[in-house]
């Protein structure tokens, strides 16, 4: 019965696809024993403890590629919980160490390497975060959700896996229309921002929303961390429109009903996405690895971008009206993007665990 130590979190990015792995290990073994550590006030906990996954609080500082005095301080918070990892492995006694980015796992990876605690670094985005290179060279294992992504790390430990995902299938959508009051059979849009929303997206929303037919409907995740008075005025408005500030179970539902998805470029968010075929409109975050991500996805014509600096909520609506009046359009792009981005294989998740285990 090996004991799994997951980490990550801050954002919900490098955490979804590590609930996927532990899924497909809890469904071989349902005796294993799954630990997190994850941040303070991110918003991951609320995600992991709905998986009675026991969760722990790391505090780790981030450096910066630019010039700033809080690299100073932030130098005296890694070291400090490099050997606050150091107790928390001797104490838990983990068999595999796995984390999918995050500045919460580098110095837990780095004790575990020194304590011999095999680790296992899964990489998402087209181009690496600075947690995973500075993770890498201790790393057994390393996972990337791309192709392309494999060959920016040493070949003889990395493997292109496709990218871990929940199980969103199976879901009735008459069940997910009375979960969100919604009639049976009418068009629904899907609005999120990610786990701490996006001030940006939601605003364009807003603007969107009255260009919409009546008829149509509207599931907005405006984020955790986001004020939402605005969004509750147009509530009263606009009887179509629904929000909500965070889902765990009901993310299955909302996926479901969708016939349009609007969102962020989160990798694990596309990543679920993809395993659906659902269409998507995607604003990535200005000047980050985001674009990145976008682009190639662009590029293979599997999603419709939406610039965050030059695009307006009315450009927004009429790209919705498009896709909703093309259902041709709109199943040749989920098709797509199921295309270019697989699914990693629960089995082959099993069996890295168990290859990572024995050595």
């Amino acid at each position: 019965m090996p004991k799994i130590v997951f980490s990550g979190g801050g954002t919900l990015g490098p955490v979804v696809p590590l609930i996927a792995i532990a899924e497909a290990y809890r469904a071989k073994d349902p005796k294993v024993q799954l630990v997190w550590v994850g941040t303070k006030n991110g918003p991951e906990r609320e995600l992991v403890e709905q998986y009675d996954i026991p969760f722990f609080t790391m505090t780790a500082g981030k450096w910066r590629r630019y010039f700033s005095w809080w690299n100073f301080f932030d130098i005296f918070k890694i070291i400090a919980a490099f050997f606050k990892s150091i107790i928390f492995i001797w104490q838990e006694q983990p068999d595999l160490l796995v984390s999918g980015g995050g500045f919460v796992s580098v110095p837990l990876h780095w004790a575990g390497r020194i304590l011999g605690v095999p680790t296992w670094i899964h990489q998402q985005d087209v181009e690496p975060g600075l947690a995973n290179r500075l993770m890498a060279g201790f790393a057994k294992k390393i996972t990337t959700a791309l192709r392309e992504g494999s060959y920016q790390f040493n070949q003889k430990k990395t493997e292109w896996l496709g990218n871990p995902s929940r199980d969103l299938s199976g879901v009735s959508k008459e069940t997910a229309y009375a979960q969100f009051g919604i009639p049976a059979g009418a068009h629904v849009i899907f609005a999120l921002g990610g786990g701490t929303g996006s001030a940006k997206l939601n605003q364009m929303i807003l603007e969107a929303l009255p260009s919409w037919p009546r008829e149509w409907h509207v599931i907005h995740l405006v984020g955790k961390d986001r004020p939402s008075e605005l969004q509750s005025r147009a509530m009263a408005v606009f009887s179509n429109y629904h929000v909500y500030k965070f889902f765990t179970t009901e993310m299955k539902d909302a996926y479901a009903l969708a016939d349009v998805v609007i969102c962020r470029a989160g990798f694990s968010t596309i990543t679920e996405l993809a395993s659906l075929s659902k269409v998507a409109i995607i604003m990535p975050m200005a000047g980050t690895h985001q674009e990145k991500n976008v682009k190639m996805f662009a590029d293979n014509n599997a999603v419709i971008t939406l610039n965050e600096n030059t695009d307006t909520g009315l450009k927004l609506a009429q790209m919705v009206k498009d896709l909703i009046g093309n259902e041709e359009l709109r199943l040749r792009l989920g098709k797509r993007l199921n295309e270019v981005l697989p699914r990693a294989k629960p089995e082959r998740i099993v069996e890295i665990v168990d290859e990572l285990v024995k050595k």
